[in-house]
């Protein structure tokens, strides 16, 4: 009789423990998840459908997934002092209903890696170490990476991304669009050589598992980049790639040399496969992808046909001009058809510099890749966000696309700065 009571307790609790187990994988794998009705409102390809995690988060730039399905969201700026939140979905239906925050900074970055959690600030990064939830352990004691990057407002964000061989990878934005005499004027001329690439304009390699360094203790990696926003490393190719935003103003700053239609398309919105030691030619060139030609700046002399014969490599994929890719994601899941493994996920946050013509971007599109290396194709995948089909300011649309994020059933997550939105896609 006892021992029929002791069997019973124990098959009862591993009853359950299999029962917890079941929750955290369901949660994880999105089962019970249903889409919302409307998709969100997003226009996606068949069999495709999404919803809403949270809403009013705050300005969310980067976000990363952990393993148990929970969405860590790096915050432009502060709300109630923190500038990183922690989603958790309690019941399984795919929705955020608690809420934490910690980090007292705005900034871009986030990315999960083994057992921490890296986040940046404008000018800092720093990293978290976790528990096996994926948790972090001490939020009021992150420990410093790299500091002292610099910060001086025009294309500060320090994103990032890290290889599989300990090293961190960061944007060090060049604060000017340019680098003319006189930044953002009329007919002003280029510096010749551009001050700016000594300390900005380029990929900065640290080791991830160093602390307090500074540039001393990196590598200018590549350089020829005005500011990236988005980046990833392609374990396909092994190799790092980057989305560049292209120089502004073209017509404004040279009407005698450009139209505003062309202005509006020009330069491109170029995806680059970068090694180390790569320049991609800022600010003495841009590539026009009407043309595909590296052309010579007008700040150095060119006219919008001549090409330009200085050191620079070519992009892997040339996007219009003034979308604004703001992440760049490799898919490596399970979820979604064949044709999108190991291609690139891109999220163009929408421009400003299309004027008077109409804004263009709001969308994530994919881009297939073929043995590890863009086919030349792309897509827009997930549209909508700005609510409109029209938009004349980018401040009209109600949602921007910002981050990306992989969850660990191969569901995509896709973070909105405008209205603090985070979106998850599905496929059936």
């Amino acid at each position: 009789m006892k021992q029929t009571y002791i069997f019973t307790v124990i098959l009862g609790l591993m009853l359950v423990m299999t029962n917890c187990m079941d929750a955290k994988n369901n949660k994880a794998n999105g089962a019970g998840v249903k889409p919302d009705a409307d998709n969100a409102e997003l226009k996606l390809p068949d069999r495709f459908s999404a919803l809403k995690v949270a809403d009013n988060v705050g300005r969310a730039r980067h976000i990363a997934v952990t393993q148990n399905g929970e969405v860590y969201v790096k915050l432009n700026r502060t709300v109630d002092g923190k500038g990183i939140l922690l989603l958790a979905d309690t019941d399984g239906d795919g929705r955020a209903d608690e809420q934490s925050g910690f980090g007292d900074y705005g900034g871009t970055g986030i990315h999960l890696n083994d057992d921490y959690l890296y986040a940046s600030s404008n000018s800092t990064v720093y990293r978290y170490k976790l528990d096996d939830k994926q948790h972090v352990l001490n939020p009021d004691q992150p420990e410093v990476v790299v500091s002292g990057l610099i910060d001086r407002r025009q294309h500060n964000s320090k994103s990032f991304t890290l290889d599989d061989d300990g090293y961190i990878y960061v944007n060090i934005g060049a604060y000017s669009n340019a680098c003319q005499e006189r930044d953002r004027t009329k007919g002003s001329p280029g510096i010749d050589p551009c001050p700016i690439l000594e300390q900005a304009g380029g990929i900065w390699r640290f080791k991830a598992d160093g602390l307090d360094q500074s540039y001393e203790d990196g590598i200018r990696f590549a350089t020829g980049l005005r500011n990236v926003v988005g980046l990833d490393w392609n374990r396909q190719d092994n190799q790092l790639y980057v989305m560049m935003h292209g120089r502004d103003q073209l017509h404004d700053l040279f009407p005698d040399l450009c139209t505003t239609q062309e202005s509006a398309d020009l330069p491109s919105e170029a995806m680059y496969a970068l090694k180390e030691g790569d320049n991609c030619g800022w600010p003495y060139m841009y590539y026009d992808q009407i043309q595909h030609k590296k052309i010579l700046a007008p700040e150095y002399g060119g006219d919008g046909k001549k090409e330009y014969d200085g050191p620079a490599i070519d992009p892997a994929l040339a996007f219009p001009g003034h979308l604004a890719p703001n992440a760049l994601l490799f898919y490596t899941g399970n979820m979604f058809p064949e044709k999108y493994k190991n291609g690139a996920f891109v999220a163009f946050h929408g421009s400003w510099n299309r004027a008077p013509e109409l804004q263009e971007g709001f969308y994530v599109v994919f881009a297939p890749f073929k043995d590890g290396k863009p086919t030349g194709e792309w897509e827009i995948f997930a549209d909508n966000f700005a609510g409109m089909e029209n938009v004349v300011s980018p401040g009209d649309a109600v949602h921007r696309p910002c981050g990306l994020a992989q969850g660990p059933d191969g569901s995509l997550y896709v973070s909105d700065d405008a209205h603090g939105t985070i979106y998850r896609i599905l496929y059936k």
